[in-house]
């Protein structure tokens, strides 16, 4: 699943050298089985780390993925940047979640 730009509400952000090599890193990273590195991916985005830009709906649907995969410290993180945002702005993260999740379902069949 590549992921060089992200779509939503304020337009497109495209993101730099680093972030794209971070999420690549870490989706190949998820596919061997590191549930880890969806949870650093929520890290970059909610602190604009590793070249990432600062989006909290994106950090809030890594962290939302991770939980669901049963990732502890990121159920905590998705409540604390679920602070910081509107009610709207998470219902977007939770749709790309859903979205990320159905993706790697039909991929898997």
């Amino acid at each position: 699943m590549a992921l060089i730009e992200i779509e939503g509400g304020a337009g497109r952000i495209e993101q730099g050298a680093e972030a794209t090599s971070l999420i690549a890193r870490s989706l190949e990273a998820y596919v061997n089985g590191k549930i880890d590195a969806l949870y650093a991916l929520g890290v970059a985005f909610s602190t604009g780390s590793h070249g990432c830009i600062c989006d909290m709906i994106e950090a809030h649907k890594w962290f939302n993925i991770a939980a669901s995969k049963g990732h502890e410290e990121a159920a905590w993180c998705r409540a604390d940047v679920s602070d910081e945002m509107t009610a709207r702005e998470i219902a977007e993260a939770q749709r790309r979640a859903r979205e990320w999740l159905a993706d790697g379902q039909r991929k898997v069949a």
